[in-house]
C-alpha cells in the first residue's frame, strides 16, 4: 500500500527512547569499532534459496507509558541463572501433557527447538517450540507449548497447540517456525488470550497456522488460514487488546513480498492484510531482504515489522550487495498500512544483518529497540519517535563473546532493555560460523542495559547456560549443509511484575541429569546418549529462568502513564491512565500538552494511593495548538507526592486516528 494512504490514529505517550531490532543473514567479519569489513564469499540468497525453499519446509522458515522522576539504578548485580530441561516428549503416550518441570521423576525431556517465550501482564511466561523431527527427521509431532505460573520456576507442558495427533507419535498439520503471543488485555473469561503460530507442513509452506487459547492454555483452537497469501514463510505473530492477533510472513508466491495480516476476534478470520512494503520502496521485495520480527506497541497500536535489505532501488541488480540495510515497518493505522524507515544502512554492501533474525522491542514508555548482528557483533539502535528517526548502532556484545548471533530482545520500563545470544570465543575473521571448528563452544549469553536510550550507555553480559553446542552453526535454512542442531532463533521474556528473565533456548547436548535426563525414543536412535552429544538426537528445549541480580524493573519509580491521544469524528480525545507504583500516595497531578497546561478531572479523584489507577478524558487541547494527525508532541507529567515532592518526565506523544485495535 501507499505510505500516502496512510491513516494515522491514536496519539500515545512514549518518552526519550527508542527501538530495538535484530536481524542478519548475510556472511562476513568486521572490526567492532569502525565497521571495516572483510567480506567472505556467499552463494546469493535470490531465486535459488527461495525455489527451495518453497519446496522445503524451512525452519528459517498499554503504552504503559512511562515513569516520573526515575530514582538512580539500583547498584548492578550479576545476574543469576538456574536452567533446566522442558516436558513435552512426542514418543511417550500423551506427549507429556500435563507434567511439570523441573521434577525427580525424569519426565522432563523433550526433543524441541527453535522456541519462542512471553510474559502476560500479570507475570505469567508462555513457551513454544517445535518438534524438530519435523523438520529435520520427517517425524511431525506438532509444536509444543508450555506455561508457568511461579516466576519461571516450574513449566507445566500445554495440550499441543497445532497437532491432531493421537496416542503416541502422530500427525500435525503444521509445527514450522513456531512464534507465541499473549494478549496485554483479558477477554471476557478472565483470560489474556494466547496465540501460537506455525507453518503449514502438509503442504509445506500452504499456509499459517494459528492457535488460540482462551482459557489460559487449557485448550486450544485450530485456524489453518492465518495466512491470506500462498507459500509462506517464517511467520512471527503479534498481539494487542484483548482480541487482536497480527502474523506477519514471506509470500514467495510471485515476489518476495512481507505481509501483515490481522484479526479483531481472537484468531478465528483474518480479513486485513497489508504489504509491509511501502510504495516507495518496492524493490525490497525482489528476494534481497530477510525479514524480522512483528512487535505491537499496545499503548498507542503502532505496529512494528523489523527486516534487513538493500539500501536503495540501484542495488537491486548488484550481486555483490548484501542485506546491509537495517529497516522498520511502522502502521499508524492499526495495521493497515505501513511506512518503511531505515534504521541503519552500512555503507559497505558486503555486510548482511540476517544472523538470525533482526529483532525488534518496545519497551513500556514506547521507546523502539532494534537488535542486529553481522555474523561477529551484536549491535542494537533506538527510537524515541515511534520508528521515524534512530540512534545507533551502538555494539553490545564484547569478549569472551567474540561471535554473536541469533539476538532476542525484551524491554520494560523506560528505556530497560535485555538482549540474548548464542556466542562463542572463537573468532578468525575468516570463517563463518557454519565452518566453526570443534573447539568452538557456544553458550546462551545474556546482556543487559537500564538506560538503553541515552548514547553510548553500557551492557552488563554474561552468559546464562552451559555449553549447548560445539562447531559449527549453519544459519541458511534448509539449504543448509552444515550442523543445523540449533535451528534459527531462540527468546527472552521479562517479566513485568518482577522484571525477571526468562530465556527459552535450544541446547544438543548429553547431560543426563536430574534437571536435564537424557531423552528416550522409540523411533530414531531410541536414546540420546554421550556418543550422540552434540547431534540432533540429543537437541532439546531448556529454560534458564533468572534468579537473583538486576532486573529490568531495577530502576525504581512512583509512577506510570498510559496515554492514549487520537483524532476522533475529527475532534482530539486525549486519554490518561496514572498508575501509582510507589509507596507512598499522590496528592495532585498536573498535565502539560507541548509546554501549555490542561486542566484535567481525574477518576477516582485525588489522593491516588499506591496500587491505584486513576484516569482522564478530555477533548481541549491548548488553544492555539495545531495538531497534525501522525505529528509527535511533547507531554509532561508532574506528579505530587504526600511529602511534598515531585516526579516529573516529558514524553513524546503521537497523535493518530482512531483505528486502533478495532474494538
Amino acid at each position: 500500500m501507499s505510505k500516502d494512504i496512510l491513516l494515522i490514529y491514536r496519539v500515545s505517550i512514549i518518552s526519550d527512547f527508542e527501538i530495538i531490532a535484530t536481524r542478519n543473514n548475510d556472511y562476513l567479519s568486521n572490526d567492532s569499532a569502525g565497521f571495516s569489513m572483510k567480506p567472505i564469499l556467499e552463494l546469493s540468497k535470490k531465486a535459488t534459496t527461495i525455489l527451495l525453499s518453497i519446496l522445503m519446509l524451512t525452519s528459517t522458515a498499554a503504552i504503559v507509558g512511562t515513569v516520573f522522576h526515575p530514582a538512580n539504578a539500583a547498584s548492578p548485580g550479576t545476574p543469576t541463572f538456574t536452567n533446566y530441561e522442558l516436558a513435552g516428549n512426542p514418543f511417550r503416550h500423551g506427549f507429556s501433557v500435563g507434567v511439570t518441570c523441573p521434577n525427580g521423576d525424569g519426565t522432563c525431556q523433550n526433543t524441541e527447538g527453535e522456541p519462542a517465550i512471553r510474559a502476560d501482564p500479570a507475570g505469567n511466561f508462555y513457551g513454544s517450540s517445535e518438534n524438530v523431527f519435523c523438520v529435520i527427521g520427517g517425524l511431525c509431532g506438532g509444536t509444543f507449548a508450555w506455561k508457568s505460573t511461579d516466576n519461571g520456576n516450574h513449566f507445566t507442558t500445554l495440550p499441543l497447540p497445532d497437532s491432531v495427533s493421537t496416542g503416541s507419535v502422530g500427525f500435525s498439520p503444521a509445527g514450522g517456525d513456531t512464534d507465541i503471543a499473549v494478549a496485554p488485555v483479558l477477554n471476557t473469561n478472565g483470560h489474556y488470550n494466547i496465540y501460537v503460530a506455525s507453518l503449514a507442513t502438509a503442504p509445506p509452506l500452504a499456509n499459517v497456522y494459528v492457535s488460540t487459547s482462551h482459557d489460559g492454555g487449557a485448550s486450544f483452537i485450530l485456524n489453518p488460514t492465518g495466512a491470506t497469501i500462498p507459500v509462506d514463510d517464517r511467520e512471527w505473530i503479534a498481539a494487542d487488546g484483548a482480541n487482536k492477533v497480527c502474523v506477519s510472513y514471506h509470500a514467495y508466491a510471485t515476489t518476495n513480498n512481507l505481509f501483515v495480516t490481522c484479526s479483531y476476534d481472537g484468531g478465528t478470520t483474518f480479513a486485513q492484510v497489508a504489504n509491509a512494503f511501502d510504495a516507495n520502496h518496492p524493490w525490497h521485495a525482489l528476494y534481497q531482504n530477510e525479514i524480522g520480527n512483528l512487535a505491537i506497541d499496545p499503548n498507542n497500536h503502532l505496529i512494528y515489522q523489523s527486516f534487513s535489505s538493500i539500501a536503495n532501488a540501484g542495488e537491486v541488480s548488484c550481486l555483490s550487495c548484501f542485506t546491509h540495510a537495517v529497516w522498520i515497518a511502522v502502521s499508524i493505522d492499526g495495521g493497515l498500512s505501513f511506512t518503511d524507515y531505515p534504521v541503519y544502512i552500512n555503507p559497505n554492501t558486503a555486510v548482511g544483518y540476517g544472523h538470525q533474525f533482526v529483532n525488534v522491542s518496545v519497551d513500556q514508555a514506547g521507546n523502539v529497540y532494534l537488535v542486529y548482528t553481522d555474523d561477529h557483533n551484536m549491535y542494537y539502535s533506538f527510537s524515541t519517535s515511534f520508528g521515524q528517526t534512530w540512534s545507533g548502532p551502538y555494539q553490545i556484545s564484547k569478549t569472551p563473546s567474540n561471535t554473536a548471533i541469533f539476538p532476542w530482545s525484551s524491554a520494560l520500563g523506560n528505556g530497560a532493555l535485555d538482549v540474548v545470544w548464542y556466542g562463542t570465543s572463537y573468532y578468525d575473521g575468516v570463517n563463518t560460523p557454519d565452518n566453526y571448528p570443534m573447539t568452538a563452544s557456544w553458550q546462551v549469553y545474556f546482556a543487559q542495559n537500564l538506560a538503553a536510550t541515552t548514547p553510548g550507555s553500557k551492557f552488563t553480559q554474561n552468559t546464562a547456560s552451559g555449553v549447548v553446542h560445539y562447531g559449527g552453526v549453519c544459519e541458511a535454512g534448509v539449504t543448509c549443509t552444515g550442523n543445523r542442531d540449533l535451528l534459527d532463533d531462540f527468546g527472552i521474556a521479562a517479566s513485568p511484575t518482577t522484571g525477571l528473565a526468562a530465556i527459552i533456548y535450544t541446547n544438543d547436548q548429553y547431560l543426563n541429569t536430574a534437571a536435564e535426563p537424557a531423552t528416550t525414543r522409540t523411533s530414531g536412535s531410541g536414546v540420546c546418549t554421550q556418543s550422540l552429544s552434540n547431534s540432533v538426537d540429543c537437541s532439546h528445549t531448556d529454560i534458564a529462568i533468572q534468579t537473583g541480580g538486576s532486573t529490568l524493573l531495577s530502576t525504581k519509580h512512583h509512577v506510570r502513564a498510559s496515554i492514549n491521544f487520537e483524532q476522533l469524528s475529527q475532534t482530539p480525545s486525549l486519554n490518561i491512565q496514572i498508575s501509582n507504583i510507589g509507596d507512598g500516595a499522590i496528592a495532585s497531578l498536573s498535565i502539560q500538552l507541548s509546554g501549555q497546561p490542561l486542566t484535567l478531572s481525574w477518576n477516582p479523584a485525588m489522593p491516588l494511593q499506591s496500587g491505584q489507577i486513576a484516569s482522564t478524558t478530555t477533548t481541549n487541547t491548548p488553544l492555539g495548538l495545531v495538531l497534525t494527525v501522525g505529528g509527535i508532541y511533547q507531554v509532561t507529567i508532574t506528579a505530587t507526592l504526600s511529602d511534598g515532592s515531585t516526579d516529573s518526565q516529558t514524553l513524546n506523544a503521537i497523535y493518530t486516528l482512531g483505528a486502533g485495535i478495532g474494538l
